[in-house]
C-alpha cells in the first residue's frame, strides 16, 4: 500500500507541475466562468467551482507533502554521507535538520561572523568543536 501511495504521490506530483496541468486548470476556470450567465451566476454554479477547487487542493497538499518529505530525506542522506567520508567535514553537522530554528540561527550567526572576519575554515572548525565540547560537558552536568 505505501508503495503504491508513494508512485501514486511522486506521478501526481510530477503531472501537476507540468504546464499542460497548469493549462488544464486555466481551461476549467475559463468554461467555468462562461457558464456563469447560462446558469445565471447561482449559488450553485458558485458551488461548483468552490467545492472542486478545495477538493483537488486538500488531497494535493498530501500527495505533495509526501514527495517533498521523501526528497528531503534522500538530500539530506545523500549530503550526510558525503559528509560521513569527508576527513575534513565535521561530522557535528550530520543531523543540522533536528535542531530548532533558533540553535540553527546562532549556528548561521557564528558561520557569517566568522565569515565576515575573514576567519579561515581552520577557525571555524575550532570554534565548533569548541562548541561541541562545551554542549558534551553541559549534557554531563546536567
Amino acid at each position: 500500500m505505501k508503495k503504491l501511495f508513494h508512485q501514486f504521490a511522486a506521478w501526481t506530483a510530477r503531472a501537476s507541475g507540468r504546464p499542460s496541468a497548469f493549462l488544464l486548470a486555466v481551461l476549467i476556470v475559463v468554461v467555468w466562468g462562461a457558464t456563469g450567465p447560462i446558469f445565471h451566476y447561482s449559488d450553485t454554479w458558485q458551488l461548483v467551482i468552490n467545492t472542486g477547487t478545495t477538493i483537488i487542493t486538500f488531497l494535493m497538499v498530501f500527495l505533495i507533502q509526501n514527495t517533498q518529505d521523501r526528497d528531503t530525506c534522500a538530500i539530506h542522506l545523500k549530503l550526510d554521507e558525503l559528509i560521513s567520508v569527508n576527513r575534513r567535514a565535521r561530522n557535528s553537522l550530520l543531523n543540522l535538520e533536528d535542531l530548532t530554528s533558533e540553535e540553527l540561527e546562532e549556528l548561521r550567526d557564528k558561520f557569517r561572523s566568522m565569515a565576515a572576519k575573514g576567519d579561515p575554515v581552520s577557525s571555524v572548525d575550532a570554534a565548533l568543536v569548541e562548541q561541541e565540547q562545551e554542549e558534551r560537558d553541559e549534557e554531563r552536568r546536567g
